[in-house]
């Protein structure tokens, strides 16, 4: 490395973000990168740590260990602190299709799994991501790169999520001719109406887009394959379909009371504050408002945060995150020692301005709703919730979830938001194109194939592989291409 003694000589520096009274005034991204030389110091960090486990991405008791795109690490940020920003670009994207989404909303696995972690903080790998991609579209090293020799071969992507958009991208460099469908008004699936704007701008999403579009992919927008254009057209009129439609099945809340007004899912939560922020700057109404009103969260991930925080800038009444399992420990407990996953309690964005604005941590846990309770007009007017113990089964030893009587309680809410993940694909699309489902509802295929069954059709992503997060989208929808390429050209250089 370039500087050996890096990661004693410099301790960890984040980019500084928006107070939380300030940053919940609009719905922008609120962090400030460092400048270039407090940049080049934090990727002097990084060790010559012999075996990098920050680019691992395999699996270590169920849970992904490093980045799953194998990314580079260690070299880019040698490139970095020396001050190499082509070839710190270059090497990045030699493994990541769209550094600027997983350098704002990936969980930065390869942190967790970094040696300089093990005894201190870990290199800031995730921002230092940022700065590689965020630099070189602005010094404007990120151009067009159009194949310059092109194949008779035509590839529908169904779906422009992150692998729907990994596999076209990387289909049209091969030099393949890519058209994606995406049955939104906006291409980006998850990353354009999934995620809120503070956590990713949808400029970021269709700068990429564009960038795409220059270099050869089509975008067929408002097309919902197997509904309103025909399955049977797109396999007629293309030699290879992949599948990445995600993961669009979200979980329920199965309690008296459910047909209540006023309950929702958090994804049509999120789009519609999403597309109503884009169309009009909330102006036109059409989304659903938490304005004066009691929120309750069910669901303690992401999504939920991610509620949280929507509902904090919307001007909420009160919020309460609804977690079922129990807390996690602040720190790693023994039996999850590095470079495993670390299973500790974080707290988001959306629960600081929570905190901020409310005084007190949204978050409950051990707790469900037992039931949702309506005024005399049907609207949802407060939910009953119940704590949980969790006992180990006499047959399993798997522990499970168990009421525990006398532990109701009464929660007014006028806005209930459903935030507890998503199952499988959606059995239109599926059997519109002929490819069977697994018992976990996702798209079967072979183990380690992405080939459906199905004559020339492929899937990638959370469909195929269930809900999981941005970076493993895209690893799929790299992994899947490889294999659609393989099938129409006999070999592949993938």
């Amino acid at each position: 490395m370039g500087k050996p003694t890096g990661f004693i000589d410099y301790k960890r520096l984040e980019s500084s973000a928006a107070e939380p009274a300030e940053r919940i005034k609009n719905f922008n991204e609120f962090h400030k990168p460092l400048g270039n030389e407090q940049r080049k110091e934090q990727a002097a960090r990084c060790m010559d740590c012999g075996v990098p486990f920050c680019q691992n991405g395999q699996m270590l008791c169920g849970m992904i260990s490093g980045c799953p795109l194998n990314n580079l690490i260690p070299e880019w940020n040698d490139l970095l602190y020396h001050g190499h920003k082509e070839q710190a670009l270059r090497r990045l994207l030699m493994t990541n299709n769209f550094p600027e989404f997983t350098s704002r909303v990936c969980p930065a696995l390869c942190e967790k799994a970094c040696t300089c972690g093990l005894n201190d903080d870990p290199v800031a790998v995730r921002e230092n991501e940022f700065a590689i991609i965020e630099n070189g579209f602005a010094d404007g090293l990120v151009k067009p790169q159009i194949p310059e020799v092109r194949s008779s071969k035509k590839i529908a992507v169904i779906g422009s999520g992150p692998a729907g958009l990994a596999a076209a991208d990387t289909l049209n460099r091969r030099g393949h001719n890519v058209t994606v469908f995406e049955r939104s008004d906006r291409p980006g699936g998850l990353l354009m109406y999934g995620i809120p704007n503070m956590k990713l701008e949808k400029q970021i999403v269709m700068r990429r887009v564009e960038l795409m579009k220059a270099e050869g992919v089509m975008f067929v927008t408002n097309a919902d394959v197997g509904k309103t254009i025909k399955a049977s057209d797109i396999t007629a009129g293309y030699d290879a379909v992949i599948l990445a439609c995600g993961s669009s099945n979200p979980r329920d809340i199965k309690a008296e009371g459910r047909d209540a007004q006023g309950i929702y899912f958090a994804v049509d939560f999120l789009k519609a504050t999403t597309k109503s922020l884009l169309d009009s700057d909330l102006q036109d109404g059409n989304y659903i408002s938490a304005k004066d009103k009691d929120v309750v969260i069910i669901g303690g991930g992401d999504t939920g945060n991610d509620c949280v925080g929507t509902s904090v800038r919307h001007g909420c009444r009160s919020v309460v995150q609804l977690e079922m399992m129990p807390k996690l420990p602040d720190k790693r407990a023994e039996d999850n020692p590095w470079p495993e996953w670390p299973r500790v309690c974080k707290t988001d964005y959306g629960q600081e301005e929570a905190i901020a604005v409310f005084g007190a941590d949204p978050r409950v846990y051990q707790t469900t709703v037992r039931e949702f309770i309506k005024d005399e007009n049907g609207a949802l007017c407060a939910v009953k919730t119940v704590k949980l113990d969790f006992v180990p089964d006499p047959e399993t030893g798997r522990k499970l979830p168990k009421e525990i009587p006398g532990s109701e309680e009464i929660i007014p809410c006028q806005l209930c938001l459903i935030a507890a993940g998503f199952l499988g694909a959606q059995q239109y699309i599926a059997d519109a194109f002929g490819a069977e489902l697994d018992g976990r509802t996702n798209v079967r295929t072979e183990n380690g194939s992405f080939h459906t069954g199905a004559d020339k059709v492929f899937a990638a992503g959370d469909m195929h592989i269930g809900q999981s997060l941005v970076v493993r989208a895209i690893r799929e929808g790299r992994d899947a291409a490889r294999e659609a390429d393989e099938y129409l050209m006999g070999y592949t250089n993938l």
